[in-house]
């Protein structure tokens, strides 16, 4: 699903070769229809069980995106020579990244690439977001983020953040004194990496998010597609990577690879595609 800055933010489902705007959708009735056919986001190969986001069991062994240092960075073993993909892993670890800030449900750090602002902080529903350190690698970042996790999360509630209305973080003013707590460390990392290799970010910048989302309270029940013949109902709102239904909520990155029917009131709105 793509999300893309607006106010509010423009949602759009791709689904094979279709594109469907879902913020014309609103208050539309919804409904996915399961085919039971799968397919490797990676090899495009039919799998019956799908891992990892996505991907069937043979690329999930061996791919480097799949691998456990990608939920960890910090445990990245490229310089012991143990990369499963070398390759890969200097095109998209060993570019520049972003440590952040944002307010989803609550304060929370969190990294990325940084070519992909603000793409990541719409995914995460976030209503506020900050960066606050510059760094070279996707391992820097995770090391960082180790140490910020001492003192706030690197979690989101689902269900307070689709709950909302979330309260205003003063996001500068913790920028300012997690840099300052663990200033010692950051100093540490710097002789560590190379003084340019870790940057302070400029704290002016407050990115704000604003989503479609419903008017009247919503059921936070969380669907699962995959069990369930179809799933239907009106479509309220969309935040993060949740379609906010009139009878429950459901996490669209849970189904990558999985083939469903999509059906919205409107007939011209019928597509059958891959999430």
């Amino acid at each position: 699903m793509l999300i893309e800055p607006d106010l509010p933010a423009r949602y759009t489902l791709q689904l094979g070769e279709h594109a469907v705007a879902l913020n014309a959708a609103q208050g539309e009735m919804l409904t996915l229809y399961p085919t039971g056919r799968r397919f490797c986001l990676h090899c495009a190969r039919p799998s019956s069980t799908l891992v990892g986001g996505g991907y069937c069991n043979d690329c999930f062994q061996r791919l480097a995106r799949c691998d456990s240092c990608i939920v960890r960075p910090e445990t990245c073993h490229y310089h012991l020579g143990t990369c499963r993909e070398p390759r890969w892993g200097e095109q998209h670890c060993f570019t520049p990244h972003v440590v952040y800030l944002a307010n989803t449900s609550g304060l929370k750090v969190g990294i990325t690439r940084t070519e992909r602002l603000p793409r990541r902080w719409l995914e995460q529903g976030a209503i506020q977001a900050l960066p606050i350190l510059d760094v070279e690698s996707r391992r820097q970042a995770g090391l960082i983020e180790t140490l910020l996790r001492q003192r706030i999360s690197d979690r989101t509630a689902w269900q307070r953040m689709l709950r909302g209305p979330v309260p205003w973080v003063d996001l500068p003013a913790w920028h300012d004194r997690l840099l300052s707590t663990f200033s010692d460390e950051l100093t540490a990392l710097r002789q560590r990496f190379g003084t340019s290799a870790i940057r302070a970010r400029d704290k002016a910048t407050v990115a704000c998010f604003d989503y479609p989302l419903p008017t009247e309270p919503t059921r936070l029940v969380a669907l699962n597609i995959a069990e369930q013949s179809h799933i239907a109902g009106r479509l309220m709102g969309m935040k993060g990577q949740y379609l906010m239904l009139d009878t429950g909520v459901i996490n669209l990155r849970r189904y990558g690879g999985h083939e469903f029917e999509l059906s919205i009131t409107s007939p011209e709105r019928q597509q059958l595609g891959l999430f």
